[in-house]
């Protein structure tokens, strides 16, 4: 068993709209997050996870999800499944609880314009 308290999450700024609270796990088979979310993320284009599978649940707020260029709406208590490689942009203000496999990392993490 592992438990990460909130004190021991890790704050990244991805980008003005969008920062990360990551809950570290000692295994890479999965690894957790949560997203404040105001505004587009990216600002601009596309990003891909060329590894990980990505589950997002919707603690607060609104938005849309654009993957593939197919355009979901967002609320409260929805959960999305990102796949390994699709190419996606967030937009809305949402708080969202993230968790990937394997682990989300910042080398398999791609920006596409």
């Amino acid at each position: 068993m592992q438990v990460v308290h909130e004190a021991e999450t890790q704050k990244f700024q991805n980008s003005k709209a969008c920062s990360a609270f990551e809950y570290p796990m000692v295994e890479n088979a999965m690894n957790g997050a949560v997203i404040q979310l105001n505004g587009r993320y990216l600002d601009t284009g596309w990003v891909t996870n060329l590894k990980c599978k990505e589950l997002a649940y919707v603690i607060r707020g609104t938005g849309k999800l654009v993957v593939e260029g197919n355009e979901v709406l967002l609320s409260e208590g929805d959960v999305a499944l990102i796949l390994a490689n699709e190419k996606y942009f967030w937009d809305g203000i949402m708080t969202l609880f993230t968790t990937a496999t394997p682990a989300w990392t910042m080398e398999q993490h791609r920006q596409i314009p």
